[in-house]
């Protein structure tokens, strides 16, 4: 069940790759930001039901000191992100590469707070739950599909072949069921931070919404679409961790 827990969201990235098989090469702008919008919602739902309050909870025992951890781990993760912003820019790679790159970095910290959740399953007693992690893995592949698809179908209309097209979507998605399984092989080592990595991955994810998804979600004409988009993603997520979790 845990192989296939940190496997979903690489499936979700696949899938919507695949879409540059069956649509046209470009995706309309009101859906583009539909997508956006929706995903932005599920990042930041799963990042607090899924990540933040496990943190604190794992930490009851310091009493009202327990947000301390929380707070710190998300403090690193939003802080470590700008720093990967700003390496990437500076390799020479064209447009398309610099896009499938840009979102293979930032799957990253996504495979992480996959493998930190599965760990906290394994660790037993930190206030996760198998239900917790699969409601992430499930929220975190929502929104990789219209990831997937807007890498795969913008390479396409620069002229690259729908099976390549594919092949750099897919290959976005890969890092993550790495990271997550890099995390769970190193969980002996990760578990008495937990606390800490839980908030972390939930500090990149928030990072990543902030910077990325929400400003794309919102180029050009501004109307309530995107908005209305993010709030149907945050709830889907929320009443799925809360059902199942």
């Amino acid at each position: 069940m845990i192989a296939l827990g940190i496997l979903i969201p690489f499936i979700g990235t696949s899938l919507g790759a695949a879409c540059v098989l069956f649509l046209k090469k470009k995706i309309k702008p009101s859906v583009e930001k539909a997508l956006l919008g929706f995903s932005a919602g599920v990042m930041i739902a799963a990042s607090v039901w899924s990540l933040i309050i496990p943190s604190i909870e794992r930490c009851n025992d310091m009493g009202r000191l327990s947000f301390l951890p929380a707070t710190l781990g998300l403090i690193t993760g939003v802080s470590l992100l700008p720093v990967v912003d700003k390496i990437t820019p500076h390799l020479k790679l064209s447009k398309t590469s610099m896009l499938a790159l840009a979102v293979t970095v930032h799957n990253i910290p996504e495979g992480m707070a996959v493998g930190v959740i599965f760990a906290g399953v394994l660790y037993g007693d930190c206030g996760v739950t198998l239900a917790d992690a699969m409601a992430l893995s499930i929220g975190i592949a929502i929104q990789n599909f219209p990831e997937g698809a807007i890498i795969s179908m913008p390479i396409h209309a620069c002229g690259k072949s729908k099976g390549r097209s594919l092949c750099y979507g897919v290959a976005s998605g890969i890092v993550e069921p790495i990271a997550a399984a890099t995390t769970l092989v190193l969980f002996s080592i990760i578990s008495p931070a937990l606390p800490y990595l839980l908030a972390f991955a939930a500090g990149a994810m928030i990072y990543v919404v902030v910077q990325e998804l929400i400003p794309e979600a919102n180029l050009c004409e501004r109307n309530n679409l995107s908005t209305f988009s993010f709030a149907a993603g945050f709830l889907a997520m929320m009443i799925l961790d809360v059902v199942f979790g």
